[in-house]
């Protein structure tokens, strides 16, 4: 799904289309690239592991010593430390924080052996050992875990024991302790050393490659669901599409038939998504050969013990996600960007872990929209140790940044819709990372990671409730934003994948007013502008019209509020429901006179004017995008006398609003003084409704039109007065400037 305007086919090279591969954000493995195994063996080999002398042969609960050459992730314990534990702690890591270096030095490793052959059996085992440490020393850091007298020396061997435990249910003490360490408060979230542990021990005993490629085989996906950033190139087939906002990547318009088919290639602005083999936005005639719902092929049932360290450990990893954003909410607006920077890495690894397929998003999306883990995360008490303390500041931090995240100020009547409430309350992981997406102005690295689950339509539906129970902090955070510009491709690339479903999108509607948060919000930017309108007398004239030399509306804040809109519209069920609705019907009209009369040119007799302001070109773009397009997408499902009754409804609205109009800018007679020759507005979007919804009813729908003219017969010429007037000074300006 992309919202961007097309590009005809001869705009770009063929050659560009391969910068997909490398822009997106959901690249396809290279899974006959190997990384070199630095872990040595597969298999785990307890004879060649170094034996901790007598000294900690038997750990106390006070003290466990630590073997190894470096730290774990650049923040863990130190080699040759003694951490304190806890009484109760299985786990030497379980109090990590408490650790300090300690008086006493790590044992010494066995001298290596170098060329010297040895025939004693132990002996060699031995030496194998030794030279078996030196390899790995400075590289990798070893656990150990409980009363065992041995340390392991590798992320593989590692990652077996933990699956095991893992494999046998909860608790895993050995791998919370690990996971403590790895998630130490003093290391980077980057940290690529953390990262690798991670992903070695997700594949409980293999190799990531090897355990990618098992994982893929058991893929069952029939949506594509690729998601591309900004500048990247990608296809519309309006043959195929049934959401005018449809498009595909490179691979599924390739593999796909669009013979004959009205296509285009375009470059996407804002960032999109993949709709190959989703049936609620494109026809199925158009999938590519690798997708929907008759390309899934029955595969073996999943091992149970395959993700079982993945479903221990994916809880852990996104509250590490979150932390890290919680840390960082009182960070000033200037450097809240360094914020999404500094995590891209770890994102990237959740991302690489969603694009293993379908069974392992699940882990993932049950995990974001589970109330019980975030309630875990939420309750758990904070104890008095470095990590609890950093627990305890960052919840008080969240609960901050809540509280002073700016809250809509609807109408009273609307104040108890859901989604326009003054507090926001978040209970599952999935809420509180839209919460920080919002926060942090839709950092790019957030909204790939959140919208490349999007095949999972469980998911999508709860990501679609969150977002439209934020909706309404959209226009403040726009105003606010240094970067408005990219701020809105980003809100609109996340938004599009989320209301080009119809069925989803009706859904909001019913359940959470979504009609009515979208016109609200856009009433509520506006209204923050408003001047008086200085057509005719501007002592007698109390309309007031949106300012055009706002920064809101030199930026186009607004585009991301109507684009919505005007997608939403696209559907006929969810146009029908607005055409029912007077409620929605009148807040509309009411958004619309603020447009009515607009920016407002007075012709300059005494000097030259070497420049034009720039508000021309922001009222020209706001009352097309803001009123035209919203309109004629309504017009678009009133195509016979079916829903004759809605035109009608809607041209008395039309009628009524105007005359409501001439009243408020004080003009009864249809006759201009000399003065008000000398101004003039381009800007009547009443007007233009009216028009467009008469020769609608009059042309495609059989309705008379003496039946939706005013009844009123003084009201024709003062309507005409306007539209005249744009024409004659059109026609001037044609005639002056050629």
């Amino acid at each position: 799904m992309d919202e961007d305007d097309n590009l005809s086919n001869a705009d770009i090279s063929i050659d560009d289309e391969e910068v997909v591969r490398e822009q997106t954000h959901h690249p396809p493995m290279q899974e006959d690239q190997e990384l070199e195994n630095e872990d040595g063996s597969s298999d785990v080999d307890l004879s060649s592991v170094y034996v901790v002398p007598p000294i900690v042969s038997a750990p106390s609960p006070a003290s466990v010593r630590i073997a190894g050459g470096s730290t774990v992730g650049g923040g863990g314990v130190a080699a040759g430390a003694i951490p304190t534990t806890t009484d109760n702690s299985h786990s030497p890591f379980h109090d990590w924080d408490s650790s300090v270096a300690a008086a006493a030095a790590p044992p010494p490793p066995p001298s290596r052996v170098g060329a010297t052959t040895t025939t004693s059996s132990g002996t060699a085992a031995e030496s194998g050992a030794a030279s078996s440490l030196s390899d790995d020393a400075g590289a990798k850091p070893s656990f150990f875990f409980g009363a065992s007298s041995f340390s392991l020396r590798s992320r593989k061997e590692v990652a077996a024991l933990i699956n095991t435990e893992c494999c046998r249910g909860s608790p895993t003490p050995d791998l919370d302790s690990i996971m403590d360490t790895l998630f130490n408060p003093g290391t980077p979230i980057d940290n690529l050393d953390n990262i690798e542990w991670i992903r070695w021990l997700i594949a409980g005993g293999r190799t990531p490659q090897e355990f990618v490629k098992i994982v893929r085989s058991y893929d069952n996906h029939a949506k594509c669901g690729l998601v591309w950033v900004p500048h990247v190139v990608a296809y519309r087939c309006r043959t195929c599409g049934i959401s005018p906002c449809m498009s595909i990547c490179r691979d599924c318009f390739k593999k796909g038939n669009h013979t004959n088919h009205d296509f285009n290639m375009f470059l996407s602005q804002a960032g999109g998504a993949c709709d190959c083999g989703d049936t609620s936005v494109m026809k199925a005639e158009g999938f590519c050969s690798d997708h929907g719902i008759n390309n899934r092929v029955n595969r073996d049932p999943v091992p149970n013990n395959l993700l079982a360290v993945a479903e221990a450990i994916m809880p852990k990893l996104l509250f590490r996600l979150l932390q890290h954003f919680r840390e960082h909410s009182d960070t000033p607006l200037e450097v809240q960007a360094i914020t999404s920077y500094s995590c891209e890495e770890f994102a990237n690894m959740l991302i690489d872990l969603n694009n293993m397929g379908e069974i392992m998003r699940k882990v993932m999306t049950r995990t974001l929209i589970n109330p019980e883990v975030y309630a875990f995360f939420m309750e758990a008490p904070c104890q008095d140790t470095r990590n609890g303390r950093f627990l305890k500041a960052n919840r008080e931090k969240y609960e901050d940044a809540v509280n002073r995240f700016p809250n809509p100020e609807p109408p009273d009547e609307y104040r108890d819709l859901p989604a326009l409430g003054d507090k926001l309350v978040h209970t599952t992981l999935l809420e509180e990372f839209i919460f920080w997406t919002f926060k942090f102005e839709f950092p790019q690295t957030l909204v790939c990671f959140l919208l490349n689950m999007l095949p999972d339509q469980d998911y999508k539906e709860h990501l679609t409730r969150t977002f439209v129970m934020h909706y309404s902090r959209i226009p403040s955070v726009l105003e606010m934003s240094r970067d408005p510009d990219t701020l809105s491709n980003r809100v609109v690339h996340m938004s599009v994948q989320l209301f080009s479903n119809e069925s989803l999108a009706l859904k909001m509607v019913n359940e959470l007013s979504l009609l009515h948060v979208m016109i609200i919000s856009l009433k509520l930017m506006m209204s923050k502008i408003l001047i008086q309108n200085t057509l005719h007398d501007p002592n007698k004239n109390f309309h007031f019209v949106i300012d055009c030399t706002r920064q809101v509306m030199k930026d186009h804040c607004y585009w991301p509020l109507v684009s919505d809109f005007n997608n939403v519209l696209s559907h006929e069920s969810v146009a029908l429901v607005f055409l029912r609705d007077d409620n929605l019907i009148d807040m509309w009209f009411q958004f619309l006179q603020m447009l009515q009369g607009m920016n407002v040119n007075v012709r300059e007799t005494a000097s030259h004017v070497e420049f034009e302001p720039n508000s021309y070109y922001a009222a020209f773009s706001c009352e097309l995008e803001a009123s035209a397009y919203p309109m004629w997408s309504i017009i678009s499902h009133l195509q016979d006398g079916t829903h004759a009754h809605l035109a009608k409804k809607i041209i008395n609205y039309c009628v009524t609003t105007l005359h409501e109009w001439l009243d408020s800018i004080y003009f009864m007679e249809a006759r201009l003084s000399m003065e008000e020759m000398m101004q003039a507005s381009f800007h009547f979007p009443l007007h233009r409704y009216l028009a467009a919804f008469v020769c609608q009813a009059v042309t495609k729908m059989g309705i008379s039109l003496n039946d939706v003219l005013p009844s009123r017969p003084y009201l024709l010429p003062l309507l005409m007065i306007h539209p005249l007037r744009v024409q004659i000074l059109i026609r001037f300006y044609f005639y002056c400037y050629g």
